[in-house]
């Protein structure tokens, strides 16, 4: 009913009838996107692990490929949401919808910066750069990735910071988890102390390393490194499993350091001697 026709009455109580009748039927639909937004979650990561586990598919890609279908799915419940709202308040969405291509169309030149994110994120998932839970270097940040979106990537830098790196920024990608990782130690002895005992002394430690489930291969002990100013350095190395190498490598220090002062092979450091000059 047309409110401007002629011979229309004004009546309050139609009015009231009708803001509440559009009331009840947003409030419904965002009660109904509650609802169903949480349960096709569940449902997107049922279907991803099940498929994962029929196609042997790793647990990093299986987590990228289920935060990604998350983002769209929500993407694409909210943008209907919003569309159904507009039809409950009887607004006509084909003039929206025409006059958003006019306006995409004006501030798409703005826009060119959202255009290259999105278009970088599908080569970063078609070509599988990056997955979650992979230690990358990327766009300036070191850390784990949490999440790979359409727009953004999402690492997690070792001292807890969250960094949200939009996909374009991302020119280059080094990703320190793809095959084993290298544990290096080294260790220098004082120059009046024996190289042979005690290289002897630290491959005793590494032998004891060797059933150790995270090196993949290794620790073996190479040698002298290098000749330092007080200090000959002994050089250890082996290779571990993805994201250990720093706790394997704190583990090594530790043991041979106490293995070194059992053999009575001392470390060196640095020592301050003070010159007092008396004048008569």
């Amino acid at each position: 009913m047309n409110l401007f026709e002629e011979g229309f009455k004004f009546n309050p109580s139609v009015l009231v009838e009708g803001l509440i009748a559009v009331g009840v039927e947003i409030l419904v639909l965002i009660i109904a996107f509650a609802i169903v937004r949480p349960i096709g979650r569940k449902a997107i990561e049922k279907a991803i692990n099940k498929v994962s586990k029929q196609r042997n598919i790793s647990e990093g890609r299986s987590k990228t490929l289920e935060k990604l279908s998350v983002n769209i799915f929500s993407y694409a419940l909210i943008f209907m949401l919003i569309v159904m709202i507009l039809g409950a308040m009887d607004i006509d969405i084909a003039p929206l919808i025409a006059g958003a291509g006019i306006v995409g169309l004006a501030i798409g030149f703005g826009a060119q910066g959202i255009v290259s994110d999105v278009v970088t994120g599908f080569f970063l998932l078609l070509e599988r750069q990056v997955e979650v839970d992979d230690y990358v270097t990327a766009g300036g940040y070191d850390g784990v990735v949490e999440e790979v979106g359409i727009r953004t990537t999402q690492v997690r830098s070792f001292d807890g910071t969250l960094n949200f790196i939009p996909n374009r920024n991302i020119s280059g990608v080094a990703n320190h988890s793809r095959g084993n990782m290298r544990a290096l130690v080294d260790i220098g002895i004082g120059y009046d102390e024996n190289i042979d005992e005690a290289m002897t002394v630290l491959k005793e430690v590494a032998d004891r390393f060797q059933d150790d489930e995270r090196f993949k291969e290794g620790p073996n002990v190479l040698g002298v490194q290098s000749l330092g100013s007080s200090d000959v350095v002994i050089r250890v190395l082996g290779k571990t499993a993805n994201m250990e190498q720093w706790a394997v490598e704190r583990d090594l220090r530790k043991a041979m350091k106490e293995a070194l002062d059992q053999a009575g092979i001392e470390i060196p450091y640095p020592h301050q001697v003070y010159v007092t000059k008396n004048e008569e």
